[in-house]
C-alpha cells in the first residue's frame, strides 16, 4: 500500500513538473545543413539528414533503463519484507513471490532490450 503511495507522489510530482515547461515562442536558429537559418521551430528548418534511428534508440534506453531500475527495487523491497516476515508463513512467501516477480522483470527488461536492439539494428541499416 506505501509502495503505490510513493509511486504515486512520483508520478503525480512528474505529471506537475512537465506542466509548468512552458514553449518559448522565439524562432530558432537553424543547423548549417537546413534549407533556412531560422525557423519558428526545429522542425521547421527542414533538415535533410533525419537522425531518427539515435533518437529512437535514446528514447527505448532510457524507457528500459528506467524498469531496471524499477525491478532492482523491487527485488530489494521483496529481500527487507523478507528480512522483516519475522518467521510468518505468509510474510514470507509474499516476500518469496516479491523477489521472484523482480526476477522476472529484470530477465523482461533485459530481453527487451535486446530485441529491441537487434530489430532496431537491422530495420535501420
Amino acid at each position: 500500500m506505501k509502495l503505490r503511495n510513493v509511486f504515486g507522489a512520483v508520478a503525480g510530482a512528474a505529471i506537475v513538473a512537465t506542466s509548468m515547461i512552458t514553449p518559448v515562442f522565439a524562432d530558432v536558429d537553424c543547423p548549417v545543413e537546413a534549407e533556412r537559418e531560422t525557423a519558428p521551430t526545429l522542425a521547421g528548418c527542414n533538415v535533410k539528414d533525419d537522425p531518427l534511428m539515435p533518437t529512437v534508440k535514446t528514447i527505448i534506453d532510457v524507457i528500459i533503463g528506467v524498469l531496471g531500475i524499477v525491478t532492482v527495487a523491487v527485488i530489494i523491497l521483496g529481500g527487507v519484507q523478507y528480512t522483516l516476515s519475522t518467521g510468518d508463513p505468509g510474510k514470507i512467501k509474499k516476500a518469496k513471490d516479491t523477489i521472484l516477480y523482480g526476477i522476472i522483470g529484470l530477465v523482461v527488461a533485459i530481453l527487451a532490450y535486446a530485441i529491441v536492439n537487434f530489430v532496431l539494428s537491422s530495420f535501420f541499416k
